[in-house]
C-alpha cells in the first residue's frame, strides 16, 4: 500500500504502523513508550501525528498505515502537541538530572561518577576520569572553598562526604605523563550556583532518606584521605543524588529538543520512593518513572519469576513489585533487560 508522510510517498505493508513506515522512509518520529519487539501500548503520546484527511491526531506507534493516508508528522500543530505531551510527563517527573555537588562545582567535576568508581575499588578508572576533566596540572579543589560539600545532602544526615579530599587524593595519583592529557572543564557560573543553592533544602526528611538507602550502611567515615582503603570507605557514604541516566535519557533529550524548562511545581500523586534490590543490583526510583509500561510489557510472558507490574488505579497508579512479593524477590534474571529498556533513569544498576 502507498501513503504520504510529510508529502513524501511511502510504501507500507499490511499490519505495519505509521511509525514503522516512517522509519523505513528515513523519517524520524520521537517516542518514549515504544520499543521494537515489545507489544504496543500508547501512553506517552510523544509520537502523535495528524491525519490530514480528517484532521485527527493519532499515535503513530500503534495506528496502522492504510492505503491513501496523508500524514503530517512534523508540522507546527504536531510539534505543539508533542511539546505538551512532554510537559505533562515532566509535571510528574520529580527528579533532578544532576547531583547538587556537581552543579555547584566551579569546574563541573563529575563527583558522583568518581564516588561510584572509588566505592567499587576502581582507582585506575577514577584516575582516568580525573585526567579527562583537567585542562591544567592542578585541580580546582586546591583553592576551592568546598562548594560541593556545602551542597552535599549527606550533611543533613550526619556529615558531608569528604568530596574535596577524595578529589585531591585521586589527583595525587595522576602521573606526570597523564597530566599532559588535554581535557575539557565545564565552568559553572556563580549565577548558576546561586540559583541552584536555593533548591538544595527543598526535600523533606522522608524524601531525603531515599538517597540514604543507596549509601552503604555501617562504613567507617574518613575526613582525611590517606590511602585507597579510606577513599573507598568514604566514597561508599555517597547517597548518589544524581540520575545515572542523565546522559542517556530520552525524556531529557526531548525536553531539550522542545526547549522545555522543567517547572519547579510538580503534580504529586505518590511519595518519592527508592527501592534497592541488593540481590540483583536493581534500583527503582518512582520519582523518575513516566509509567510508560515498557518494563512491565517486556516481562509479561515471564512465568518463572515475579516481575514489575502496575498497582493502584487511575491517576495514582504506579509501577511496582506485585502486592504479594517483596522488591528483592523480583527480576532475578531479567534485571538487565528492564534497565536497558527504560527511557529515563527510573531503573538502574546498583554501583554501575
Amino acid at each position: 500500500m502507498r501513503l504520504r508522510i510529510d508529502n513524501i510517498e511511502v510504501e507500507a505493508v499490511e499490519g505495519e504502523t505509521i511509525l514503522d513506515a516512517a522509519a523505513r522512509a528515513g523519517k524520524r518520529i520521537p517516542t518514549l513508550c515504544h520499543m521494537k519487539g515489545v507489544a504496543h501500548y500508547s501512553s506517552c503520546m510523544v509520537c502523535m501525528v495528524r491525519d490530514k484527511k480528517n484532521g485527527q491526531f493519532i499515535p503513530s506507534c500503534s495506528a496502522l498505515a492504510s492505503e491513501g493516508m496523508d500524514i503530517d508528522a512534523s508540522g507546527d500543530d504536531v510539534s505543539i502537541l508533542r511539546k505538551k505531551a512532554v510537559e505533562l510527563l515532566l509535571s510528574e517527573h520529580r527528579a533532578e538530572c544532576e547531583a547538587p555537588c556537581r552543579i555547584v562545582c566551579p569546574a563541573g567535576y563529575n563527583i558522583p561518577a568518581m564516588n561510584r568508581l572509588l566505592s567499587a575499588g576502581k582507582i585506575l578508572e577514577a584516575i582516568e576520569l580525573s585526567v579527562s576533566e583537567h585542562n591544567t596540572s592542578e585541580i580546582r579543589c586546591l583553592t576551592c572553598p568546598g562548594y560541593c560539600e556545602n551542597a552535599c545532602r549527606r550533611k543533613k544526615v550526619d556529615t558531608p562526604v569528604s568530596i574535596r579530599n577524595l578529589k585531591i587524593f585521586v589527583s595525587k595519583n595522576i602521573t606526570e605523563e597523564n597530566n599532559k592529557t588535554e581535557g575539557s572543564v565545564n565552568i559553572v557560573s556563580n549565577e548558576v550556583r546561586k540559583r541552584f543553592s536555593s533548591r538544595i533544602g527543598r526535600l523533606d526528611e522522608s524524601e531525603l532518606t531515599e538517597w540514604l538507602k543507596e549509601a552503604v550502611p555501617g562504613i567507617t567515615r574518613y575526613r582525611e584521605i590517606r590511602d585507597i582503603g579510606a577513599a573507598t570507605s568514604e566514597a561508599k557514604s555517597c547517597m548518589h543524588c544524581d540520575c545515572r541516566a542523565a546522559d542517556n535519557c530520552r525524556l531529557r533529550d526531548l525536553a531539550q529538543e522542545f526547549r522545555i524548562k522543567d517547572s519547579g511545581s510538580k503534580v504529586v500523586n505518590s511519595p518519592i520512593r527508592k527501592k534497592v534490590n541488593r540481590k540483583s543490583g536493581l534500583i527503582f526510583e518512582n520519582a523518575k518513572c513516566i509509567k510508560c509500561g515498557l518494563c512491565v510489557r517486556v516481562c509479561e510472558d515471564s512465568v518463572s519469576e515475579p516481575a514489575l507490574c502496575f498497582i493502584n488505579r487511575g491517576f495514582v497508579s504506579i509501577i511496582s513489585e506485585p502486592l504479594t512479593e517483596e522488591f528483592d524477590t523480583i527480576l532475578k534474571t531479567q534485571t538487565e533487560k528492564c534497565i536497558s529498556i527504560c527511557p529515563t533513569g527510573a531503573l538502574e544498576k546498583l554501583n554501575d
